[in-house]
Protein backbone atom coordinates (compact mmCIF):
# COMPACT_ATOMS: atom_id res chain seq x y z
CA UNK A 1 0.00 0.00 0.00
CA UNK A 2 1.63 3.23 -1.23
CA UNK A 3 1.89 6.00 1.32
CA UNK A 4 -1.10 8.24 -0.93
CA UNK A 5 -3.45 4.94 0.08
CA UNK A 6 -2.84 4.70 3.61
CA UNK A 7 -4.05 8.61 3.79
CA UNK A 8 -6.75 8.11 1.99
CA UNK A 9 -8.04 4.79 3.75
CA UNK A 10 -7.06 4.92 7.19
CA UNK A 11 -8.89 7.86 10.09
CA UNK A 12 -6.55 10.18 10.69
CA UNK A 13 -6.73 9.03 14.83
CA UNK A 14 -5.92 5.65 13.66
CA UNK A 15 -2.73 6.91 11.93
CA UNK A 16 -1.88 9.27 15.08
CA UNK A 17 -2.28 6.03 16.90
CA UNK A 18 0.02 4.30 14.89
CA UNK A 19 3.32 7.26 14.62
CA UNK A 20 2.56 7.02 18.66
CA UNK A 21 3.08 3.41 18.85
CA UNK A 22 4.13 1.61 16.43
CA UNK A 23 7.72 -0.07 16.61
CA UNK A 24 10.55 2.13 14.40
CA UNK A 25 11.73 -1.19 12.51
CA UNK A 26 13.97 1.14 9.80
CA UNK A 27 16.09 4.38 9.89
CA UNK A 28 17.97 6.47 7.70
CA UNK A 29 19.28 10.14 7.77
CA UNK A 30 17.86 12.75 5.33
CA UNK A 31 20.07 14.40 3.19
CA UNK A 32 20.17 18.58 3.07
CA UNK A 33 18.85 19.40 5.98
CA UNK A 34 20.33 22.22 8.79
CA UNK A 35 19.07 19.60 11.42
CA UNK A 36 19.31 16.34 11.95
CA UNK A 37 16.15 14.40 9.82
CA UNK A 38 15.47 10.84 9.50
CA UNK A 39 12.84 9.16 7.34
CA UNK A 40 12.12 5.83 9.47
CA UNK A 41 9.80 2.55 9.00
CA UNK A 42 7.12 1.93 11.73
CA UNK A 43 5.55 -1.26 11.56
CA UNK A 44 2.60 -2.84 13.06
CA UNK A 45 4.04 -4.88 15.96
CA UNK A 46 1.41 -7.75 15.90
CA UNK A 47 3.70 -8.37 12.30
CA UNK A 48 7.05 -7.40 13.90
CA UNK A 49 9.70 -9.80 15.00
CA UNK A 50 11.28 -7.67 17.44
CA UNK A 51 14.38 -9.78 18.09
CA UNK A 52 15.22 -10.33 14.36
CA UNK A 53 14.34 -7.17 13.70
CA UNK A 54 12.23 -7.73 10.52
CA UNK A 55 8.64 -7.87 9.51
CA UNK A 56 6.36 -11.09 9.45
CA UNK A 57 4.93 -11.84 6.35
CA UNK A 58 1.68 -10.34 5.02
CA UNK A 59 -0.41 -10.40 2.11
CA UNK A 60 -1.76 -6.52 2.22
CA UNK A 61 0.98 -4.63 2.17
CA UNK A 62 0.36 -2.42 4.95
CA UNK A 63 2.40 -3.74 7.68
CA UNK A 64 4.70 -0.71 7.34
CA UNK A 65 4.38 3.06 6.99
CA UNK A 66 6.84 5.96 7.14
CA UNK A 67 7.36 8.68 9.01
CA UNK A 68 9.79 11.68 9.25
CA UNK A 69 11.85 12.07 12.70
CA UNK A 70 13.33 14.95 13.69
CA UNK A 71 14.79 14.51 17.15
CA UNK A 72 15.01 17.54 19.73
CA UNK A 73 19.22 16.04 19.99
CA UNK A 74 19.73 16.81 16.22
CA UNK A 75 18.11 20.51 16.53
CA UNK A 76 20.60 23.36 15.78
CA UNK A 77 20.81 26.01 18.19
CA UNK A 78 19.43 28.93 16.49
CA UNK A 79 19.56 33.14 17.96
CA UNK A 80 15.76 33.45 17.82
CA UNK A 81 14.12 30.07 18.96
CA UNK A 82 14.35 28.93 22.50
CA UNK A 83 16.60 25.56 22.31
CA UNK A 84 15.05 22.46 21.81
CA UNK A 85 11.55 23.75 20.79
CA UNK A 86 11.70 23.22 17.60
CA UNK A 87 10.09 19.53 17.60
CA UNK A 88 7.31 20.59 19.69
CA UNK A 89 6.83 23.57 17.37
CA UNK A 90 5.79 21.37 14.06
CA UNK A 91 2.96 19.24 16.11
CA UNK A 92 1.42 22.57 17.68
CA UNK A 93 0.97 23.57 13.77
CA UNK A 94 -0.25 20.14 12.92
CA UNK A 95 -2.61 20.83 16.28
CA UNK A 96 -3.57 24.20 14.85
CA UNK A 97 -3.84 23.13 11.54
CA UNK A 98 -6.39 20.43 12.23
CA UNK A 99 -8.53 22.40 14.37
CA UNK A 100 -8.76 24.97 11.34
CA UNK A 101 -9.64 22.43 8.87
CA UNK A 102 -6.74 24.06 6.86
CA UNK A 103 -3.93 23.84 5.75
CA UNK A 104 -2.99 20.05 4.91
CA UNK A 105 0.03 19.22 7.21
CA UNK A 106 0.63 15.27 7.49
CA UNK A 107 -0.21 14.13 10.83
CA UNK A 108 2.39 14.93 13.39
CA UNK A 109 3.27 13.22 17.14
CA UNK A 110 5.69 13.68 19.73
CA UNK A 111 7.38 10.61 20.71
CA UNK A 112 10.62 8.86 21.60
CA UNK A 113 12.97 7.61 18.74
CA UNK A 114 16.52 6.23 18.64
CA UNK A 115 17.59 9.67 19.25
CA UNK A 116 15.01 10.36 21.75
CA UNK A 117 12.16 12.88 22.11
CA UNK A 118 11.39 14.20 18.67
CA UNK A 119 8.09 14.77 15.87
CA UNK A 120 7.40 12.15 13.90
CA UNK A 121 5.55 13.36 10.98
CA UNK A 122 3.41 10.60 8.14
CA UNK A 123 5.91 10.97 5.30
CA UNK A 124 4.64 12.15 2.43
CA UNK A 125 5.57 10.66 -0.85
CA UNK A 126 6.21 13.81 -2.98
CA UNK A 127 5.01 13.79 -6.71
CA UNK A 128 8.11 15.11 -9.06
CA UNK A 129 7.65 18.04 -11.38
CA UNK A 130 6.68 17.40 -15.28
CA UNK A 131 10.33 16.73 -17.02
CA UNK A 132 11.84 17.18 -13.37
CA UNK A 133 13.46 14.26 -10.99
CA UNK A 134 13.21 17.44 -8.69
CA UNK A 135 9.45 17.21 -6.54
CA UNK A 136 7.02 19.86 -7.11
CA UNK A 137 7.65 22.87 -4.93
CA UNK A 138 5.86 26.62 -4.44
CA UNK A 139 7.81 27.98 -7.80
CA UNK A 140 6.80 24.97 -9.80
CA UNK A 141 3.18 25.03 -9.12
CA UNK A 142 2.33 28.91 -8.53
CA UNK A 143 1.68 29.52 -12.05
CA UNK A 144 -1.36 26.92 -12.37
CA UNK A 145 -2.42 26.56 -8.64
CA UNK A 146 -1.54 29.97 -6.83
CA UNK A 147 -5.23 30.33 -5.41
CA UNK A 148 -4.54 26.53 -3.82
CA UNK A 149 -1.86 28.29 -1.52
CA UNK A 150 -4.28 30.98 -0.01
CA UNK A 151 -4.97 28.47 3.37
CA UNK A 152 -1.17 28.07 3.57
CA UNK A 153 0.06 31.57 3.37
CA UNK A 154 -3.02 32.76 5.72
CA UNK A 155 -1.87 30.37 7.73
CA UNK A 156 1.92 31.02 7.92
CA UNK A 157 0.60 34.68 9.14
CA UNK A 158 -1.47 33.22 11.91
CA UNK A 159 1.64 30.76 13.45
CA UNK A 160 4.34 33.27 12.76
CA UNK A 161 6.10 31.57 10.24
CA UNK A 162 9.97 31.90 10.07
CA UNK A 163 10.80 29.71 7.24
CA UNK A 164 7.89 29.10 4.33
CA UNK A 165 10.47 27.88 1.67
CA UNK A 166 9.46 26.70 -1.99
CA UNK A 167 10.13 23.55 -0.79
CA UNK A 168 8.15 22.86 2.35
CA UNK A 169 4.85 22.79 -0.08
CA UNK A 170 4.63 19.36 -1.88
CA UNK A 171 1.95 17.70 -3.73
CA UNK A 172 1.16 14.14 -3.37
CA UNK A 173 0.68 11.40 -6.16
CA UNK A 174 -3.09 12.29 -6.14
CA UNK A 175 -2.26 16.19 -6.36
CA UNK A 176 -3.24 16.86 -3.11
CA UNK A 177 -0.53 20.23 -1.61
CA UNK A 178 0.90 19.86 1.81
CA UNK A 179 2.31 22.07 4.09
CA UNK A 180 5.33 20.52 5.86
CA UNK A 181 8.50 21.82 8.04
CA UNK A 182 7.17 24.24 10.83
CA UNK A 183 9.45 23.85 13.40
CA UNK A 184 9.91 27.82 13.15
CA UNK A 185 6.83 29.02 14.29
CA UNK A 186 4.73 30.72 17.26
CA UNK A 187 7.82 32.98 18.35
CA UNK A 188 7.19 36.63 17.66
CA UNK A 189 10.70 37.82 18.36
CA UNK A 190 11.81 35.80 14.59
CA UNK A 191 11.74 37.49 11.34
CA UNK A 192 8.79 36.43 9.48
CA UNK A 193 10.22 34.83 5.83
CA UNK A 194 8.35 33.20 3.01
CA UNK A 195 8.29 32.80 -0.66
CA UNK A 196 4.87 33.84 -0.87
CA UNK A 197 5.00 37.38 -1.68
CA UNK A 198 1.80 37.35 -4.32
CA UNK A 199 -1.05 37.36 -1.54
CA UNK A 200 0.72 40.67 -0.19
CA UNK A 201 -1.96 42.95 1.21
CA UNK A 202 -4.67 41.10 -0.24
CA UNK A 203 -8.15 40.62 1.40
CA UNK A 204 -8.00 36.92 3.47
CA UNK A 205 -10.89 34.83 2.04
CA UNK A 206 -14.22 35.00 4.16
CA UNK A 207 -14.32 30.92 4.39
CA UNK A 208 -11.19 30.95 5.83
CA UNK A 209 -11.20 33.88 8.09
CA UNK A 210 -14.38 32.29 9.30
CA UNK A 211 -11.85 29.61 10.80
CA UNK A 212 -9.84 31.89 12.13
CA UNK A 213 -13.03 33.60 14.26
CA UNK A 214 -14.14 30.00 15.61
CA UNK A 215 -10.40 29.32 16.36
CA UNK A 216 -10.48 32.43 19.05
CA UNK A 217 -13.77 31.16 20.08
CA UNK A 218 -12.15 28.42 21.14
CA UNK A 219 -9.55 29.72 23.11
CA UNK A 220 -11.96 31.94 24.91
CA UNK A 221 -13.99 28.69 25.80
CA UNK A 222 -10.78 26.55 27.11
CA UNK A 223 -10.97 24.62 24.22
CA UNK A 224 -9.20 21.16 24.43
CA UNK A 225 -6.81 22.84 21.51
CA UNK A 226 -5.77 25.51 24.51
CA UNK A 227 -4.36 22.68 26.99
CA UNK A 228 -2.57 20.28 23.89
CA UNK A 229 -0.69 23.78 23.30
CA UNK A 230 -0.02 24.58 26.57
CA UNK A 231 2.33 21.50 26.78
CA UNK A 232 4.13 22.69 23.48
CA UNK A 233 4.00 26.47 23.50
CA UNK A 234 5.24 29.11 26.69
CA UNK A 235 1.84 31.16 27.40
CA UNK A 236 3.08 34.47 25.92
CA UNK A 237 3.73 31.98 22.79
CA UNK A 238 0.22 31.18 23.22
CA UNK A 239 -0.91 34.34 24.08
CA UNK A 240 0.90 35.96 20.54
CA UNK A 241 -1.27 33.16 18.49
CA UNK A 242 -4.78 34.81 19.76
CA UNK A 243 -3.35 38.55 19.25
CA UNK A 244 -2.30 37.91 15.63
CA UNK A 245 -5.72 35.64 15.15
CA UNK A 246 -7.09 38.79 16.21
CA UNK A 247 -5.28 41.39 14.41
CA UNK A 248 -6.37 39.06 11.24
CA UNK A 249 -9.63 39.43 11.84
CA UNK A 250 -9.65 43.07 12.80
CA UNK A 251 -7.48 43.91 9.49
CA UNK A 252 -8.81 41.56 7.16
CA UNK A 253 -6.09 41.06 4.87
CA UNK A 254 -2.70 39.74 4.54
CA UNK A 255 0.22 41.35 5.63
CA UNK A 256 2.48 43.91 3.67
CA UNK A 257 6.00 41.74 3.90
CA UNK A 258 8.86 42.93 2.09
CA UNK A 259 10.72 40.15 -0.60
CA UNK A 260 14.09 41.66 0.69
CA UNK A 261 13.80 41.00 4.29
CA UNK A 262 11.26 38.56 4.65
CA UNK A 263 12.76 35.64 2.80
CA UNK A 264 14.26 32.48 3.96
CA UNK A 265 17.39 30.98 2.67
CA UNK A 266 18.04 28.35 0.54
CA UNK A 267 14.43 29.98 -1.07
CA UNK A 268 13.65 26.04 -1.81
Amino acid sequence: MTEDQVLESVDENVLLQRLSDWPISGIGLHPGGSNYVFVIRLTDPDKYDETAAEELPDGNGSTSIYGIYKPQAGERPLRDFPSGTLHKRERAAYLVSRELGWPRIPPTVIRSGPHGEGSVQLFIDAAPAPDDDEPHNFFSLRDERLHDFRDMAMFDALVHNADRKGGSCIVDGTGRLWAIDHGLTFNRMARRRTVMFEFNGTDYPAELLEGVEQLVSGFSSDAQIVSNLKSLLDQSEIDDLVTRAKEMIELGHYPFLDPDTNVPWPMV
